[in-house]
């Protein structure tokens, strides 16, 4: 498993999450990606402790996915089941997991900021934090998405689904945007990638 786990994460976080994978007996699955979101936690029937992960992920992205998965049992474990996915209980645990990690021989300089601004209070996912998500985007494989706070205002939009769009005002965080069949307006992250049909 180990030598599985070098592939998708920097070399110095290897041992201390396999480590926490043995001592917990999770399953771990590397899948294909889901749009929707990078990895989940299941309990199974069984009590297999499963955790999957998108296989498309870079790997300090894959590292934050991973543990924030780990937090989950361990939250539940700890604090009991009905707590809410991602309440305080697993804020803390979440927190408390990724402080060995974030130093130089595990992220890049230029992300540590970032990172350690996001722990201070971590959301359900770091897609919602803009600025972290851009960064990390930044070690992701060229692709020919664009984010929408880069498209023009009016620009026109095809998300992952095939639904189009067309760029409105931002509004606070978000921006407004109205899908092209349905005249519904929908919100979207500054940096939700998007392919541009036309500026």
């Amino acid at each position: 498993m180990s030598d599985v786990l070098e592939k998708y994460l920097p070399s110095h976080a290897v041992s201390p999450l396999f480590k926490l994978i043995e001592q917990n007996n999770i399953h771990l699955k590397i899948v294909n990606e889901r749009v929707t979101r990078h990895g989940d936690y299941r309990r199974k029937e069984n009590g297999v402790h499963q955790i999957t992960i998108n296989a498309n992920l870079n790997k300090f992205r894959f590292l934050i996915t991973l543990v924030h998965e780990i937090a989950h049992l361990l939250a539940f474990d700890r604090f009991g089941r009905t707590i809410k996915p991602h309440g305080r209980e697993w804020k803390f645990t979440f927190q408390q997991m990724m402080l060995p990690f974030i130093r130089p021989e595990i992220f890049p300089v230029q992300l540590l900021p970032l990172i350690a601004k996001h722990f201070k209070n971590p959301k359900a996912s770091s897609d919602t934090d803009a600025q972290l998500s851009v960064a990390l985007k930044s070690y992701d494989p060229e692709n020919d998405k664009n984010y929408v706070f880069e498209l023009p205002l009016g620009g026109v939009f095809r998300i992952y689904n095939g639904k189009v769009f067309k760029k409105g005002a931002k509004r606070r965080k978000r921006y407004e945007c109205v899908e092209m069949d349905t005249g519904r307006i929908y919100l979207f992250q500054p940096n939700a990638e998007v392919e541009l049909i036309a500026g």
